[in-house]
């Protein structure tokens, strides 16, 4: 029997295929399938190397279209300088969890960007005021602009405030947004100058020792923290998470590898006082009523809950549209 084809699809090419909007609302799916329990997600292995790590997140929707994805990525942040190649690098494979035939191979680059900030707009759909109209973006790295896109998919966003060490990098992303978005976009020499005027935080850095602390926040802001996915990194104070409703994409990796893996060890919290899963948060689809002064933090380590959900539709688009080289690898 002739063995089944398999989809081999390039950056470029999942770049054509799915807009901002589709990936918050493959994402949003993900989570409320994860929340009424029709997702499994196994644990990440993490494979340090000298100059980085690779990591492999896995996760299968049990209800149909049954997908599971497999991905793996290198994460090296020095890589832009001393390599020219991109910091973050890898591949998800796709199978069809009924019969365990290899669907396709794709390029997670892009994948990884956009499914990540889409998970934040998804977070800040239920856990942001609603007239939350400015956001600080801290590091303007690859997933500052995704970032960006996806908050604008959800909210009514009138001003960014965008800031990051490197201040050629913060100026040349400045620069660029403000070709790209209506949105006034304002570079900042300190983050407070903007997390103080913002109700919405983003902090998508490779960070490895906390700097965003209470007193930079104003009350009732929605924190995104990004940056930590691994055991080493860190972006946001423990004391900070301790004070704050925090939110977790999926506890058990948050507990080992996120914010708040530091917050546990660091005796400040439990895991009793974790707030929730946004998994449970969306599959109940309502808007969670925090009081005026709370401040929400989203500890986002990437799943591959987002994973699966968005390679599932570039699959089905690029099969449907005759994107991508076909193989047959038995």
């Amino acid at each position: 029997m002739a063995g089944r084809e398999t989809l081999v699809i390039r950056k470029a090419q999942v770049e054509e295929t799915l807009s901002m909007a589709d990936y918050v609302t493959a994402v949003e799916d993900g989570f409320r399938r994860l929340g009424v329990g029709r997702v499994q997600v196994p644990s990440v292995v993490h494979i340090p190397a000298p100059n980085g790590a690779f990591h492999v997140k896995s996760a299968k929707f049990d209800s149909a279209p049954s997908y599971v994805a497999v991905k793996v990525n290198g994460n090296f942040p020095n890589n832009p300088t001393t390599n020219g190649l991109p910091t973050i690098q890898g591949a998800i494979v796709l199978c069809d969890g009924d019969n365990g035939s290899l669907l396709a191979v794709i390029d997670s680059i892009a994948v990884t960007a956009m499914r990540t900030g889409a998970a934040t707009a998804v977070a800040a759909k239920y856990l942001a005021a609603e007239d939350a109209n400015s956001v600080t973006v801290i590091g303007c790295g690859v997933q500052a602009r995704p970032q960006l896109l996806a908050l604008i998919e959800v909210l009514p966003l009138e001003v960014i405030y965008a800031f990051d060490t490197d201040k050629g990098r913060q100026a040349s992303f400045v620069e660029q947004m403000r070709g790209e978005l209506s949105q006034d976009v304002v570079g900042v020499e300190d983050f407070t100058a903007g997390t103080l005027e913002s109700r919405i935080v983003v902090t998508c850095t490779s960070s490895r020792k906390p700097f965003l602390k209470s007193s930079h926040v104003r009350p009732g802001t929605f924190i995104a923290a990004v940056g930590a996915d691994n055991h080493d990194k860190q972006e946001l104070d423990a004391a900070l998470m301790r004070e704050s409703m925090v939110i977790a994409d999926v506890l058990t990796q948050c507990a080992e590898i996120g914010e708040l893996h530091h917050a546990l060890e660091a005796g400040v919290m439990t895991i009793d006082d974790v707030y929730g899963e946004l998994g449970a948060i969306v599959a109940r689809d309502k808007r969670v009523q925090f009081e005026q002064d709370d401040i929400v933090i989203f500890d986002s380590t990437g799943s591959a809950i987002q994973d699966v959900a968005a390679a599932g539709i570039i699959y089905e688009r690029a099969r449907a549209g005759g994107t991508g080289l076909s193989v047959v690898f038995a």
